[in-house]
């Protein structure tokens, strides 16, 4: 279970940590900045708290050799559902944001649905190696597929489309890397596009509206546009140097709904500027670029394949929150890793890339190139 060797740490990737240790220390600045017009501090010390737990769990995982979690897949697994399944009779927040997608154990609150993202990474990753030799045989593709999209329609069932996107997103991509042959992938494409117009007549009327008002931002700027347009304006007004760390007008007079949240970069825009803007995704290229080379480089399915979901959804995040701040994607309330206030979705981003480092860092024979 833990067999690390001094020598072990040549192999560890520190530029990733501190990648990631660079957006937690950006997020928390920007999360201040986001809640300063509050009247409480709590978003601050509840992020603070969960990245310092974050890390301690990354400091256990890359103890921890990695092969533990594939003789666990099965017990994650059963666990992620029976959360989503409690989450179905027992959740709250459909009033306040359209799905039941929290539950409570007494003043703790949590999003089950963040931790079966990665719960649902391993145990598909472990799945697809036990299933690697016939992956293309259509009884086997089926039942991998079966075995993956439980989770997601459960998740419908909330319902929460948006987190639903990511998994299938996350989940292609691991089938994708899986070597799954390319008339199965074009098969599920025409699927997908045929089932376009019965997903839109089960979507929730401010669903629609959201892609109604991406089509024509400038439909309802008052209602159910406002969020998209005050948010592509805090950005613009930043313009190259931003307005100063702590004085943006739109971000400290509240003009931005959810800007401690799903629209933390439009205060990041704002009071950043386009300089600010491009730091952020300068780490973010680092980050994603170092867990692909460890992904490259792992030298058995699992491991590689875990590597590549996280990536995955790492991905989808970044580019659908940064998309649907500037205008370029619908908005989908997905948050932004390590800058998005949500202690539940930072301790499982934690958790992520310490799986990643242990994959680094217990494989034989892996190296970098600095």
């Amino acid at each position: 279970m833990f067999n690390l060797k001094k020598k072990s740490f040549k192999k560890f990737d520190f530029l990733l940590l501190f990648s990631v240790i660079a957006l937690c220390i950006y997020g928390l600045i920007m999360i201040k900045s986001a809640t300063l017009s509050f009247e409480s501090s709590k978003q601050v010390k509840t992020q603070a708290i969960s990245t310092i737990l974050g890390l301690f769990v990354i400091l256990i995982l890359i103890l921890l050799d990695y092969e533990v979690l594939s003789k666990l897949y099965i017990p994650i697994y059963v666990v992620c559902n029976l959360l989503l399944i409690v989450v179905l009779f027992k959740g709250v927040g459909d009033e306040q944001w359209g799905a039941r997608s929290w539950l409570y154990i007494g003043k703790f609150g949590f999003q089950p649905a963040e931790f079966v993202k990665v719960g649902l990474i391993i145990s598909l990753a472990k799945f697809i190696d036990i299933n690697k030799e016939r992956i293309n045989e259509p009884f086997t593709l089926l039942k991998v597929l079966a075995f993956a999209f439980l989770p997601v329609l459960l998740i419908l069932k909330q319902p929460d489309a948006g987190t639903a996107i990511v998994f299938v997103f996350f989940i292609a991509i691991m089938l994708f890397a899986a070597d799954v042959k390319w008339k199965y992938i074009g098969m599920a494409i025409i699927a997908g596009v045929a089932s376009l117009p019965i997903l839109w007549f089960k979507l929730d009327e401010f669903q629609r509206n959201r892609i109604f008002n991406f089509l024509d931002p400038e439909r309802d700027m008052s209602n159910t546009g406002y969020q998209a347009m005050q948010g592509k304006i805090a950005i613009g007004s930043g313009k190259v140097f931003g307005r100063g760390l702590f004085q943006g007008v739109y971000t400290q007079y509240n003009y931005i709904p959810e800007k401690q949240t799903d629209f933390i970069f439009a205060v990041i825009g704002e009071e950043l500027g386009f300089l600010g803007g491009i730091v952020l995704i300068l780490l973010y290229l680092i980050m994603l670029q170092r867990m692909i080379k460890i992904a490259k480089n792992s030298t058995d399915t699992f491991g590689s394949c875990m590597c590549i979901g996280i990536v995955a959804m790492f991905l989808f995040h970044i580019w659908e929150n940064i998309g649907m701040t500037i205008g370029l994607m619908p908005i989908t309330g997905i948050p932004l890793p390590f800058l998005s206030y949500g202690g539940t979705f930072q301790l499982v981003n934690m958790i992520c890339i310490g799986i990643v480092l242990s994959v680094g860092l217990h494989r034989e024979g892996l190296t970098f190139d600095k």
